[in-house]
C-alpha cells in the first residue's frame, strides 16, 4: 500500500522537540495564537480523561448523538493503522488530502519553535473542527489532563473522567491520588461532571478538586448506575431525572454498560443538544471501537486456528484493562476453552499487574514482539512474568507463529480462545496485517 502523503509531514512534525513527552501548556497557547484560537471556534465541547474506558466511553457518546441526527467531531488518540482515525470531522475521518494540508499549516505557524508531536497534531485537529459546522465535539484527553494538549478548553459543555488506576506513572505520579488529580485538572467551574467507578482514593481526589471550583460531581452509584437485567438480557441505566431499560451494547464485556451508563450520564448532563432516550438505543447497536474486545472473523488469522475457535483482539495494557478481560473470559459459553493469550507490551507497562488479573483463567501465554517499535518489551521477559504469576509462558517470533503454536496443541472437541492483547501498537500491527481498517 503507498504511504500517506500525510506520513511525511507527520514524521518531520517529530523532530521539533526532544522528547516525545512533554507535559505542558505553554507551547499549545503560543500555537493557538498562531493559527487564530481555534480552540475557541469549537460547537460545544465534551472533555473525556480517564486510565480505562475512556475511548469506548467516547465512541458510545458519538454514537448516541450521531443517532439523534447531530454532526458530531470526535478527537482520540493513539490511532491503530493511519493517524487520521484520530480526526473525525462531522461523522467523517478527516480526507487524507485535508490532513496534509492542515499538518503543514501548522508547521507553518510554529515555524522553529520546540512543540511536542502530539501538541501540533491535537492543534492540527482543532484548526480541521474549526473550520467545518457541527454540532458538537468530543475530546478524548491524551494523557492525564492537567497538562494535556486537549486542556485549552475553558468552557465545556461537560466533563468526564472514567476509572482511574496506575498507568503511565513515569508522567503522571506513582500514587492513583497522583495520577486522579491530574486527570481531574480537566474540570472547569460551571460545567457538569461526570465521574465513573473510582478507588477510594482517586474519589477522594476528583471530588476534592470539583470542590474546589464550584463544582458538584455526579458519581456513579451515587447519581447514576447501570444495572444488569435478568438474564443479561439488557440494563437499566438510572440517573437524576431518568430510569431507562436499554438492550446489551454491542461492544462486548460487561464493563462496557458501565462505559455505555458513562456515555449516557454525559448525554444527559450536557445542554448543548438533545439526545433522545430512543437515539441512546439505537446508538448502542451499532457504536464500534477497534481493538477493544473486538472479535475477528475470517480473516487470514482465523485460517490458522481451527474450527470454532474464537479470536479476539484487546488492545488494553493495564492491570485495569486486564482486570475487564478477566471478567470477560469468566462469562465465556458453557463449553470448556482452553484459553491462551498472544501477549506483547511496551517496556514501560506493568506486564505483571496485567498477567496477576489473568493468573488461574489463561492456559498459556505465548509472547511476542512487536514490529517496529523500540520501547517493547522483550518476549522473554514477557514469558517469564507470565510463569511468575502461574501462567505457562513461552515464545513465538510473531503473531502468525503463535497462532500455530495454538493450533498444533488444540483438541477437536475443545476449540480455543485467543486473545491477542497486550498493546495498542500490537493490536495497530494486527489490524493493518489482516487488511482491517477502522472507519
Amino acid at each position: 500500500m503507498t504511504a500517506p502523503k500525510s506520513d511525511a509531514v507527520l514524521a518531520r512534525l517529530m523532530g521539533p522537540h526532544p522528547k516525545k513527552i512533554d507535559l505542558s501548556l505553554g507551547r499549545m497557547h503560543r500555537l493557538l495564537e498562531k493559527l487564530g484560537h481555534p480552540e475557541r471556534k469549537l460547537p460545544p465541547v465534551v472533555h473525556i480523561a480517564g486510565t480505562n474506558g475512556k475511548g469506548s466511553t467516547v465512541a458510545s457518546l458519538r454514537a448516541f448523538a450521531e443517532a439523534a441526527g447531530h454532526r458530531v467531531h470526535v478527537y482520540t488518540s493513539p490511532h491503530l493503522v493511519r493517524f487520521n482515525e484520530r480526526i473525525r470531522v462531522a461523522g467523517q475521518l478527516i480526507p487524507e488530502d485535508d490532513l496534509t494540508d492542515i499538518l503543514k499549516e501548522c508547521e507553518r505557524a510554529n515555524g522553529p519553535d520546540a512543540i511536542t508531536f502530539f501538541e501540533v497534531t491535537t492543534a492540527a485537529a482543532l484548526l480541521a473542527f474549526s473550520r467545518v459546522e457541527a454540532d458538537l465535539c468530543i475530546l478524548e484527553v491524551g494523557l492525564g489532563g492537567r497538562l494535556d494538549a486537549t486542556n485549552v478548553i475553558t468552557n465545556p459543555a461537560a466533563v468526564g473522567i472514567t476509572p482511574v488506576s496506575l498507568d503511565h506513572q513515569q508522567f503522571l505520579g506513582n500514587t492513583v491520588t497522583d495520577i486522579a488529580g491530574e486527570k481531574a485538572g480537566i474540570i472547569k467551574a460551571g460545567a457538569p461532571l461526570i465521574v465513573g467507578p473510582q478507588s477510594a482514593e482517586g474519589l477522594t481526589c476528583i471530588s476534592a478538586v470539583a470542590a474546589s471550583l464550584g463544582v458538584t460531581p455526579k458519581l456513579n452509584g451515587r447519581d447514576w448506575q447501570t444495572t444488569l437485567l435478568a438474564g443479561d438480557k439488557g440494563f437499566r441505566y438510572e440517573d437524576w431525572g431518568s430510569a431507562i431499560d436499554l438492550p446489551m451494547p454491542v461492544l462486548p464485556g460487561a464493563h462496557q454498560v458501565t462505559n455505555a451508563g458513562m456515555a449516557i450520564a454525559l448525554a444527559h448532563a450536557q445542554q448543548a443538544v438533545s439526545i433522545p432516550d430512543a437515539a441512546i438505543r439505537a446508538g448502542l447497536g451499532w457504536v464500534r471501537w477497534p481493538a477493544r474486545l473486538q472479535a475477528l472473523r475470517n480473516t487470514s488469522y482465523n485460517d490458522i486456528l481451527p474450527d470454532g475457535a474464537i479470536l479476539m483482539l484487546d488492545g488494553g495494557h493495564n492491570p485495569g484493562a486486564a482486570e475487564m478481560i478477566r471478567d470477560y473470559i469468566k462469562r465465556l459459553d458453557a463449553v470448556e476453552r482452553p484459553v491462551t493469550l498472544i501477549l506483547g507490551m511496551m517496556g514501560t507497562k506493568d506486564a505483571p499487574g496485567y498477567l496477576k488479573q489473568l493468573s488461574g483463567l489463561v492456559d498459556r501465554v505465548i509472547a511476542v514482539p512487536i514490529e517496529g517499535e523500540d520501547g517493547a518489551a522483550n518476549p522473554a521477559d514477557l514469558a517469564a512474568a507470565a510463569t511468575d504469576v502461574g501462567i505457562s509462558g513461552v515464545l513465538a517470533k510473531d503473531v502468525p507463529s503463535a497462532l500455530q503454536m495454538v493450533t498444533d496443541k488444540a483438541h477437536a472437541d475443545r476449540p480455543p480462545f485467543v486473545l491477542i492483547g497486550g498493546s495498542l501498537y500490537l493490536a495497530g500491527n494486527v489490524l493493518r496485517e489482516i487488511g482491517e481498517y477502522p472507519a
